[in-house]
């Protein structure tokens, strides 16, 4: 059976007694292994980021970006071969894992530009002979924990600007899925990366704890769970660290009365059930304004929701697939019952599904809920599945208060012809991404992604120039020149060499 190990220094390297299952979501079938590694991997990994970090920090901006270029050029040479692995681990289908790819590039792309983003500022005469200047530098060496949804794309968001910016990067994906996240840094190592300037290491929490204590690692960035997120934010920052650690969400879709109620049901077929919801930015909570609003919307839900096709991950037709284990699975059926328990109506039940000759796979179907209230624990938790809540409001004000109050601020979207709605809307939500008739709000690459709340720990965000400041640390240089040599002389004398 295949075996995944860790990627240190430019070669594959073994390591640790412990193994984890990776699971073909579509059989339910063990079909591989992932080697565990311990603080010995870890130590392998800091001890070839440190011997490289420097001479690489060094590379002149423009050089390190000559490498990005190739590795995007490599990574769509490779992109049927990078969806078919994803796909294959984590269970979306190939359209959705060539996606999650794309959007990593999308970032690599951004830093491509990284000679311009680190420019630093320039004051002359500040003062009588004085000019005052600051420069962007690297922190050194710096991690990042990502999470099993995104296995190309999170990946990317982290190393590809922090290795632009100068650093050496240690990178401890999802167990789940890794074979992705080291086939990245095969590539990057065939774009011309230095050995040592990309690391993959695997491992649980015991890992996770390896890399928040490690005095050498500078700084961290997360993606996962709202309460891991918190507890790496926290442990992270107590041993002196940069972290930035995203959690979960509950992002919801304001529908006005006035909106394309045919355009919202399509948005979210696929924002709420696509890659079977196992999305940050999935729209799980959609929000009608008025009863006519809310039935009206019901009715359109359930012709569109009857026509969604659930298939194995290779299948060009299934909108989505599977979730990525059975404990998954299992997690988000347990969520529908307690929804079920705490009086919300279950208008279509997905459990059950099953998949003829695939009987065994991780399937769910899509399941809707009306008539959802904000005390519901099915409400204030993510449930993570293609899973739906309608949760209805009477006014604009109580719509924009639901989203606004939740625990979690990641993302939020408004379905409306009004301008001035929209404004309004926008303008005082707490939430930190908004979409304007745009269902999955995710900013582009040149922009930053980051959440509010329980959503969010941390004062910066991920990529764009956030992402820069993240992963660089601002030094600033006052500077006077003597017009003279050092007799007290003005004479103005050029440097000779001699």
């Amino acid at each position: 059976m295949r075996t995944v190990e860790h990627f240190i220094g430019g070669n594959a390297a073994g390591g640790g007694s412990r193994q984890h299952d990776i699971w073909d979501p579509n059989s339910g079938e063990v079909q591989a292994k992932v080697s565990l590694g311990t603080g010995d991997e870890l130590q392998k990994a800091v001890d070839a980021a440190l011997a490289a970090q420097p001479a690489w920090a060094a590379t002149n901006p423009q050089k390190r970006a000559r490498v990005l270029f190739e590795y995007k050029r490599l990574v769509e040479a490779n992109m049927d071969e990078l969806a078919a692995l994803l796909s294959s681990e984590h269970g979306k289908v190939l359209a959705d894992a060539a996606g999650d790819v794309q959007r990593g590039l999308d970032v690599i792309e951004f830093c491509c530009g990284i000679p311009h983003a680190l420019k630093g500022e320039y004051t002359q005469g500040a003062g009588p002979g004085i000019d005052v200047y600051s420069m962007r530098q690297p922190l050194g060496v710096c991690a990042g924990i990502t999470p099993f949804n995104f296995p190309a794309m999170i990946p990317m968001w982290m190393f590809g600007v922090s290795i632009a910016c100068g650093n050496a990067f240690i990178l401890k994906p999802s167990e789940r899925d890794p074979s992705v996240p080291v086939r990245l840094a095969e590539l990057m190592k065939e774009a011309g990366l230095p050995d040592g300037i990309l690391n993959v290491v695997h491992g649980d929490k015991q890992m996770v704890d390896a890399i928040l204590d490690h005095d050498d690692i500078k700084a961290v960035s997360f993606v996962g769970s709202t309460d891991i997120a918190h507890y790496v934010y926290q442990r992270g920052t107590e041993n002196g660290k940069r972290v930035q650690a995203m959690g979960g969400a509950k992002n919801h879709g304001i529908v006005m009365p006035d909106a394309d109620l045919d355009q919202v049901v399509n948005d979210l077929s696929g924002a709420a059930f696509g890659s079977a919801g196992e999305r940050c930015m999935a729209l799980p909570v959609v929000v009608p304004v008025g009863d006519e609003t809310a039935d009206r919307l019901r009715d359109k839900m359930l012709p569109a929701i009857d026509a969604l096709r659930v298939g194995v991950s290779t299948d060009p037709d299934a909108h989505y697939g599977p979730v990525v284990t059975k404990e998954h699975k299992e997690r988000v059926e347990n969520w529908i019952q307690t929804g079920v328990d705490e009086g919300a109506e279950l208008v279509v039940d997905g459990r059950g599904f099953s998949l003829q000759g695939h009987e065994n796979g991780f399937f769910i179907g899509p399941s809707l809920f009306d008539h959802v209230k904000p005390g519901m624990e099915s409400y204030r938790q993510e449930i993570f599945g293609p899973v739906l809540q309608i949760v209805r409001a009477k006014e604009f004000e109580e719509a924009l208060a639901l989203a606004s109050n939740h625990q979690y601020g990641n993302g939020v979207a408004i379905f409306t012809r009004n301008g001035h709605a929209a404004r309004e809307f926008a303008a005082r939500v707490n939430v930190g991404m908004v979409g304007i008739n745009v269902p999955i709000p995710v900013p582009v690459a040149y922009h930053t992604f980051g959440g509010w709340k329980r959503s969010g720990f941390g004062d910066t965000n991920q990529h764009g120039m956030e992402g820069v400041k993240f992963w660089t640390k601002i030094k600033t240089v006052t500077q006077r020149w003597p017009d003279g040599g050092g007799d007290g002389s003005n004479a103005f004398v050029i440097p000779t060499m001699g």
